[in-house]
């Protein structure tokens, strides 16, 4: 992954050692609580709150129940404004009436979607962590081998359940792919589940057993009916929505006619090669290009060469 194409990866930014030792401290909850230099970073959902400036917005350990699963984020590398390096963040995984009592105002927490691009290194790192562990821990309140309810332990990186097997967190890895054909044209496609004008790269679970270059050659053909080869890797970036690493690719055409595509029909309900050209006189008018915090955009403006003059 080259400085210049990371660059463009707003969810890959991260100023923070997540410290994995600490999370064993003998009840580590209760030594951030007592921590008066620990800030808390309240979490609802996928969604938090802001400052004035744009920060992220920490509350005191005494805002919000010591029943909320806490998980620790780790310690900034960084001097900042709100916190000298070293000091150490945790997310408190609040529930509706919590998030209302911290912050009545419904429309105060933001989705981390909607502005990812706006925040500083550190505070991105620590937001996409606490939106994915968010996501995870919403889904394994129960063991899947027995049942029972499962507690948080390890700084909230473990669920144990009744019988002492423990639940990690997983990611899913997702390819995701700039399909350009012999005139480099990029190959963009329409989601069944989005407006009819929005359009964006091909992508896809990568599958049990398979490679990530197989899983491109795959899910490419399988959405459009076009063969693929030279999968090349451009970079990586965590997709917390909900639980995804989006691993970006290039790849080419194989020779023949590249006109020649196919939507599934299911998934995706259009296919199409975009010159340049066709970007610039269509983006933001019929044609609807997917937002600055998705890699998608990082590599369809890789291709154009440049930034797009759009939301």
């Amino acid at each position: 992954m080259t400085v210049e194409f990371a660059a463009r990866l707003p969810l890959a930014r991260n100023e923070l050692d997540r410290d994995a030792e600490f999370r064993t401290t003998p009840d580590v909850g209760r030594v951030l609580r007592d921590d008066t230099a620990t800030r808390f970073l309240p979490v609802h959902g996928a969604a938090m709150l802001r400052n004035a400036d744009g920060t992220l917005r920490f509350v005191d350990a005494a805002d919000v129940p010591e029943s909320a699963p806490l998980v620790y984020l780790g310690r900034s590398l960084a001097d900042a404004a709100d916190a000298p390096a070293g000091t150490r963040f945790a997310a408190v995984l609040v529930d509706a009436d919590t998030a209302s009592r911290i912050e009545p105002d419904t429309d105060a927490w933001e989705n981390l979607r909607m502005f990812g691009t706006e925040l500083s290194a550190r505070d991105q790192g620590l937001a996409v962590e606490a939106v994915a562990m968010a996501n995870w821990h919403a889904v394994h309140g129960f063991s899947p081998r027995t049942g029972s309810d499962t507690e948080v332990v390890t700084g909230g990186w473990v669920r144990r359940d009744d019988q002492g097997h423990e639940l990690f967190p997983r990611t899913d890895a997702a390819v995701i792919v700039g399909v350009v054909d012999r005139d480099d044209r990029i190959l963009l496609g329409s989601n069944a589940a989005w407006d009819q004008d929005r359009y964006s790269l091909l992508a896809g679970f990568v599958e049990p057993g398979e490679s990530l270059e197989d899983a491109v050659r795959r899910e490419v053909f399988e959405e459009s009916g076009v063969h693929v080869e030279e999968p090349e890797y451009l970079g990586s970036q965590p997709w917390p929505f909900p639980a995804s690493l989006m691993v970006g690719f290039r790849a080419r055409a194989l020779d023949g006619d590249p006109s020649t595509v196919r939507p599934d029909g299911v998934e995706i309900l259009d296919v199409q090669w975009f010159s340049r050209e066709d970007i610039r006189g269509r983006a933001g008018d019929t044609l609807m290009l997917p937002g600055r915090t998705s890699i998608a955009r990082a590599i369809i403006e890789e291709w154009y060469g440049g930034p797009l003059d759009l939301p």
